[in-house]
């Protein structure tokens, strides 16, 4: 058996009783990777939602949950050791921040979010070709500061976690998928109604262009992003170490992927 992660821009092999072997990784690997995450898990969670509205509310607000979740979870699995399975410019933001996450790539990265939204938000009109009841973005049904307050807190608690069980090592990093698509799912379950429970600038930025629809959206750019950068930072200065944190990270965590600290 071989225990594979990752280490600065390459995958590390572990093999027993045998020497690591370091493979380095193409960029072009970990942008498709964030490509395809970002598609589907927007085809999948925003596809829940259109669904939902089209057949007299089958899925359920609960039901819309659940799949937000498990398509994080799935695809966190399935894509962390090839990117790190951020699908998110706010969790690349956040780690970057915190020099988790090459700062040169942070733009490439953000560029192949968009695009897996910008094609999934496409898809998805395509086949559901209703009217405007069938939007699949984001908007807020409170005032703007309730929205922008709600989408800090939510993603704060979602980099707050995704930085206590993926990216330090003390933290059983096997069910690190499990936690964050945890967390997503509960998330929306609670703030879906309010904001749609974005989390993230990219899965608002597809639909409101694909379907012509910006109201609100500088809050689902800028507020993500802050509670983000705040919860990831949070948790750097709680964690019992004295230890820096390129010391006390290990590269078994899906959402460090084949990256390191530089």
């Amino acid at each position: 058996m071989a225990d594979i992660s990752s280490q600065n821009d390459a995958v590390v092999v572990n093999v027993h009783d045998d020497a690591s072997i370091d493979l380095p990784v193409p960029i072009w690997q970990k942008l498709l990777a964030e490509v395809l995450g970002t598609y589907f898990m927007m085809f999948a969670g925003c596809g829940a939602v259109v669904v939902n509205l089209d057949n007299e509310k089958v899925v359920t607000h609960p039901g819309i949950s659940v799949v937000w979740g498990l398509v994080v979870m799935v695809l966190a699995y399935t894509l962390g050791h090839i990117s790190g399975a951020h699908f998110n410019p706010a969790v690349t933001i956040a780690h970057a921040s915190i020099n988790r996450f090459p700062l040169k790539e942070v733009p490439s990265y953000i560029v192949a979010q968009v695009i897996g939204s910008l094609l999934a938000s496409g898809t998805l009109k395509l086949i559901f070709t209703g009217g405007e009841n069938q939007f699949i973005g984001t908007l807020l049904s409170g005032s703007d500061l309730q929205g922008f307050v709600i989408e800090f807190i939510i993603t704060f608690y979602l980099m707050f976690v995704i930085s206590g069980v993926a990216t330090d090592n003390r933290a059983i990093g096997e069910l690190a998928g499990l936690a964050v698509g945890s967390t997503v799912c509960l998330n929306v379950l609670f703030a879906g109604p309010l904001t749609g429970a974005s989390m993230n600038p990219a899965r608002s930025l597809g639909p409101a262009i694909v379907y012509n629809e910006y109201k609100g959206i500088w809050i689902y750019m800028v507020s993500p992003i802050l509670g983000a950068v705040a919860g990831t930072w949070v948790y750097h200065f709680i964690r019992y170490t004295k230890k820096p944190v390129r010391e006390i990270t290990k590269s078994a965590s899906f959402l460090k992927g084949r990256h390191g600290a530089e």
